[in-house]
């Protein structure tokens, strides 16, 4: 990672993420398009077949892609993503999720992130960003 924790886009925009905050999602830093963050799967996070719901992994994995897009400085959001679950994760479980930019041109950008377990692809997740410098309907 270029940047550890500072007052950069991604840190003052991962503040204001009330969401992925209260899930317990930490933020460890970013930087010029990476991001690498934390999350300890809870019971909450489990779904019926005891393992971390694919939601919670998608929100976990969205959330560093959008640290690492933010890192530059302009507004950015996802234009789309996907994400393909490799293996569960179960309740106790501490996560890693490891963002980088692959390309980004003018507003453009895809991003891959790796959440990981002890060094254990659980999900791969690419994302495509847009720039768009001031979300509609912000004050």
């Amino acid at each position: 990672m270029t940047q550890a924790m500072s007052d950069g886009a991604a840190q003052t925009m991962f503040a204001a993420d009330r969401a992925s905050r209260e899930l317990g999602i930490t933020l460890l830093e970013a930087g010029e398009g990476v991001a690498r963050l934390r999350m300890t799967v809870t019971s909450a996070m489990v779904n019926g077949h005891g393992i971390a719901h694919g939601g919670y992994l998608f929100l976990f994995a969205d959330t560093a892609f959008a640290c690492a897009c933010n890192s530059h400085g302009p507004v950015t959001v996802a234009a789309g993503a996907d994400i393909s679950f490799v293996r569960p994760a179960y309740e106790g479980d501490t996560l890693t999720a490891v963002a980088e930019e692959r390309t980004s041109r003018g507003r453009s950008g895809i991003y891959d992130v790796s959440v990981l377990r002890d060094g254990e692809v659980v999900a791969e997740f690419r994302g495509r960003s847009r720039t768009v410098g001031r979300v509609e309907g912000s004050r």
